[in-house]
């Protein structure tokens, strides 16, 4: 299965398309490009890392190896950057354990 996830990541500007791929229904290969300097750093980082396993990442938690490689390449602002979450729902798409649907996140200043 295949799936896309653009990510539009908010102030910064920077687009982020993110092509996942599974063949068999579970290892998920990822073909990531951004305008960022820093995604494309996660994205060759995981690529690196070769395909991954869609059924033990959901398991994993804060130990997978999407979110891993996510905090050793993003740092600083960008700590808090939106993409791992979309290259995370990207692998559960391709790798059939979830149903494509948009994640949305409204950002307003706001007094309680």
């Amino acid at each position: 299965m295949k799936a896309l996830v653009v990510v539009d990541a908010g102030i910064c500007g920077f687009q982020t398309r993110i092509h996942a791929e599974s063949n068999d229904g579970q290892n998920v290969v990822f073909k990531i490009t951004s305008g960022c300097a820093k995604a494309r750093s996660f994205a060759e980082a995981l690529a690196a890392k070769g395909s991954v396993d869609g059924f033990s990442e959901v398991g994993a938690g804060s130990e997978s190896i999407v979110l891993i490689t996510a905090r050793e390449s993003l740092k600083g602002c960008c700590s808090a950057c939106v993409v791992p979450i979309g290259v995370f729902k990207a692998m559960q798409v391709a790798a059939g354990l979830a149903l494509p649907k948009d994640v949305t996140l409204k950002i307003t200043t706001a007094e309680e």
